[in-house]
């Protein structure tokens, strides 16, 4: 089976453009450029000899002070032939990633938690809006650089009788911490 499923992979590189491919503890990985992402997406839905129809996860990753700063990672079922793949697509902060809904119908809820939480935004989707956190939330929580304490506070004021929304006030100096410096 090993054998079969690499010689696929090898016919994989010569039939879409893939930057790399890897098998790491029996997970195929792809990585492919983002704006192949439409045309490899629909080819391992339909063509005939991979049948990846179901799309099982996508989640975003932030990687902090590198070249691209994010990652949008694509999980695929192959139900026909119980193969599993995942596909890695790379960009910076301001460059935006062509939405799946039209090819997978359950990219739609996927995707709005990436943009929710990582701030990513999804080109062509057409109800992209907060799945997670609330509608009048700043920022994106996910995010490395994202305070840990928030922007806002929520607290009960007895004399008011009500819930306030204050600005967050820091009682010392915000401190950046790195992995060089642990303290």
């Amino acid at each position: 089976m090993t054998l079969k499923l690499l010689k696929s992979f090898e016919e994989l590189k010569d039939l879409i453009p893939l930057l790399t491919f890897q098998q790491i503890r029996g997970e195929n990985i792809i990585v492919i450029s983002l704006k192949n992402l439409l045309i490899v997406m629909n080819f391992l839905k339909y063509h005939i000899g991979y049948q990846y129809n179901l799309l099982s996860s996508i989640a975003g990753v932030d990687l902090l002070n590198q070249k691209y700063r994010f990652s949008v990672v694509y999980d695929l079922l192959s139900l026909t032939f119980n193969s599993r793949i995942r596909i890695k697509v790379f960009m910076d902060e301001i460059t935006f990633v062509p939405s799946l809904v039209n090819i997978f119908v359950n990219a739609n809820w996927w995707e709005r938690e990436v943009w929710d939480l990582f701030g990513i935004y999804f080109d062509q989707h057409n109800d992209l809006r907060r799945i997670l956190t609330d509608y009048g939330f700043e920022g994106h929580p996910m995010r490395k650089d994202f305070p840990l304490s928030g922007y806002i506070e929520l607290r009960y004021d007895d004399s008011k009788k009500r819930i306030v929304t204050e600005p967050v006030q820091l009682t010392q100096e915000f401190r950046v911490f790195t992995f060089e410096t642990p303290w």
